[in-house]
């Protein structure tokens, strides 16, 4: 089944008026979510009126979905959460896109603030106990609308899919008869957690479930940003400064105009925007443009020599600003008195996301100026309204965000800077403007995932156990430098985390597990380091000298059955260890590789990865998010990464920005999940930040010598070779 791209605009009372059967609106307040009734919904004018929850008397049931899609499956976990707990047969719903209204839509996070971002593993993890609040109301209001009916108790009934049953004397009726007749009370039910099913009586979650959006994938029917198209609508490309955050000043606006098809140029704070009949005549344009730029705080930078000189230094600095991340104990007094101290430095070079689908956002005004509406795969709804609102003067009701798919996010379709651009031409040009960036002007204008240098220190004690720990990294992006640092699946009892901040006029953003990745290959290729000077196994010095939490020594004693980690490798190959740790979950990955030392080239051949993530909503679908975070792992540390000299990007392309190939894929990929009857943790980015370190640990077995820079390019292999 599609979703539709766009869902008619209708009043509240059209809406209330004009559905059939049951609907259930949604409200938030101080103590979360609360359905309301239709009556409710249409006289009070503080709350919006799009229904969560719909039933008609023929049985359909629609279900909106806050879940944007990416490829994760979440489009299709977080109604059918809402499905299990109100018993709905789930061949009977349908679902539809939820709008970008925060406030009702949106899950909590920490400090009370609500977000509808699918970013950092959020989306079971965040829905998940509002939407079984939601469900279970939805299954209560049916129980009492069928117990009037029948004169009976409500609590002497039960459901099973789509149904209300009296178990005394076998009278039914379904959720459509009910949703003919029923009511939603002004009141809605107060929902205990006692009142929740148990997992054992889970119908839909756990269990094998097609996702939603893989039809329409598979027949093409599917529409994604790209496809759109709106009567009159123009087409623009921008062209933005090589130097990031470069003003124009001047460029040739009059040869420009003269060529077929252009309508007009755009001036953007940081770029020039052609507005074409069609695509092919904008990209002409955008081609001859000849800009003149103002002078960027990243003019001249050059990122290998900050990396491999500048980070250092600042970080031998004492006087370096240091930005404390996390503290244990007493470090300085656990080094002092060590009877042995280890050292390592850690680099990490940018990334860029190279999500598949182009970045685009399509944007149309009303006649009178007063509305936008933007059509964009974004992974963060209520954050493109917000800007797109924020950049244009206007007010959010003023903004009407269509949800589309996405070819692939990553982080990057959280930053709605395409779609305030879409936004800025649509009023210039006074036509539909479908704005599409091209790979050249991504890569070029890119937002990276930081590049970082990395001081780890540990000391241990007479038995060899670890009981100080200092990490510092060297980095630009704050937050995006800094997580995934601290340790908690290792009971260190002094630790000492701090950042070191630089600034270059870099643009920055959250990529997939964002500073897990850097991170945990510095900790756990440090950790191996340490377990192979004292000649204890990997997995042995981890729950004996780090002081191993149990929920991790579970990951690694399943992965090692897994992969049958003490059994002989065939020759010229050899395993390698990594915990993995982001949102909330936690997991254990083995990589086993061979050598070309004549190129220098890794081939990962298998790869096992044992995930605690509480429960799992749609396992088909969270295995393949694993697998999928498992390859982008592999393709960054093993042949990607951004350059910058003079202040502009070296790559372009996907000739010279190098991603892993079909040919490079391993030849086995196993994914385990360890049950456990918890919420559900986050998923989308389990798979990603073990990589680095497991391939450098089996590094190390094969050849005896160690990879501190990732990625592992061929060139940096042959130069660990001879060091």
């Amino acid at each position: 089944m599609n979703i539709p791209v766009k869902t008619p605009e209708l009043s509240r009372r059209q809406v209330v008026a004009g559905i059939g059967g049951l609907s259930f609106y949604l409200a938030m307040g101080a103590s979360g979510p609360r359905l309301i009734s239709a009556a409710a919904a249409a006289t009070d004018t503080a709350q919006r009126i799009t229904p969560w929850v719909r039933i008609a008397p023929n049985g359909a049931i629609t279900i909106l979905t806050a879940g944007a899609e990416m490829g994760q499956g979440s489009m299709t976990s977080l109604p059918m959460i809402i499905a299990e707990e109100m018993d709905a047969d789930w061949s009977k719903v349908t679902l539809e896109w939820a709008p970008a209204d925060v406030e009702i839509y949106g899950y909590g996070r920490a400090g009370g603030a609500r977000s509808m971002a699918i970013t950092g593993s959020n989306a079971v993890k965040g829905y998940y106990p509002e939407l079984r609040i939601v469900g279970a109301q939805v299954r209560k209001v049916l129980i009492a609308n069928a117990a009037e009916k029948w004169g009976v108790d409500p609590a002497s009934l039960k459901t099973e899919p789509s149904v209300v049953v009296n178990p005394a004397n076998g009278q039914r009726l379904s959720y459509g008869e009910i949703a003919a007749f029923g009511k939603v009370p002004e009141k809605l039910p107060e929902i205990d957690k006692s009142e929740l099913k148990p997992r054992s009586q889970f119908r839909l979650i756990g269990k094998q479930t097609q996702r939603r959006d893989i039809p329409a994938k598979v027949n093409g029917s599917a529409q994604y940003g790209i496809d759109v198209r709106l009567p009159d609508m123009v087409y623009a490309t921008t062209l933005h400064s090589p130097v990031h955050e470069g003003e124009p000043e001047s460029w040739n606006d009059a040869e420009i105009k003269a060529m077929p098809g252009v309508i007009r140029t755009v001036k953007l704070a940081n770029g020039v925007v052609v507005v074409a009949e069609k695509f092919e005549q904008a990209m002409a344009a955008r081609d001859a443009l000849k800009v003149a730029w103002k002078k960027s705080k990243a003019a001249g930078f050059n990122s290998e020599r900050a990396l491999m000189e500048d980070y250092a230094k600042v970080h031998a600095d004492p006087g370096a600003k240091r930005t404390p991340v996390d503290s244990k104990g007493d470090a300085d007094a656990s080094f002092a008195s060590a009877a042995k101290v280890y050292k390592a430095d850690y680099r990490s070079d940018y990334g860029y996301h190279a999500q598949m689908e182009p970045l685009n956002a399509t944007a149309r005004f009303n006649e009178a100026g007063d509305h936008v509406e933007v059509w964009d795969g974004t992974q963060s709804p209520d954050r493109c309204r917000d800007d797109v609102a924020k950049a244009l003067g206007f007010k959010l009701e003023q903004v009407t965000v269509n949800q589309c798919y996405m070819g692939g996010g990553f982080g990057r379709r959280s930053l709605a800077d395409y779609t305030v651009e879409a936004a800025l031409v649509a009023r210039e040009t006074k036509r539909p403007v479908k704005l599409i960036w091209t790979r050249q002007e991504d890569l070029a204008h890119g937002a990276f995932r930081p590049q970082t240098f990395q001081c780890l220190e540990a000391a241990s004690d007479e038995t060899g156990k670890v009981t100080g720990w200092r990490h510092c990294v060297v980095g630009d992006g704050g937050g995006l430098v800094t997580g995934g640092m601290k340790i908690p699946y290792y009971a260190v009892n002094n630790q000492q985390i701090e950042q070191r901040g630089v600034s270059h006029g870099i643009r920055l953003k959250h990529w997939r597990a964002v500073a897990h990745v850097f991170n945990v290959f510095a900790i756990e290729s440090f950790v191996d380091e340490m377990a192979a000077a004292q000649g204890m196994d990997p997995i042995a010095f981890r729950l004996q000298r780090m002081a191993m939490i149990p929920r991790a020594a579970k990951c690694f004693e399943t992965v090692a059955k897994m992969c049958d980690w003490n059994a002989q490798r065939p020759a010229g190959r050899a395993l390698g260890i990594s915990i993995s740790e982001k949102a909330g979950s936690l997991g254990a990955g083995v990589t086993e590789i061979s050598l070309d030392q004549n190129s220098g080239k890794i081939r990962v051949h298998k790869v096992w990865l044992a995930v605690d993530g509480g429960i799992i909503v749609t396992p088909d679908a969270a295995r393949a998010n694993v697998e999928s975070g498992i390859l982008y792992g592999l393709s960054s540390v093993l042949h990607e990464r951004v350059t910058i000299k003079d202040g502009v990007v070296e790559q372009s392309n996907f000739h010279n920005y190098n991603l892993m190939r079909m040919s490079d894929l391993p030849d086995v990929m196993e994914v385990s999940f360890i049950d456990r009857d918890t919420p559900p943790a986050g998923l989308g980015e389990i798979g990603n930040p073990f990589v680095p370190a497991a391939v450098a640990n089996a590094f190390h077995k094969l050849t005896g010598k160690r990879l501190y820079h990732m990625p592992f390019t061929p060139e940096r292999v042959k130069e660990a070779l001879k060091a």
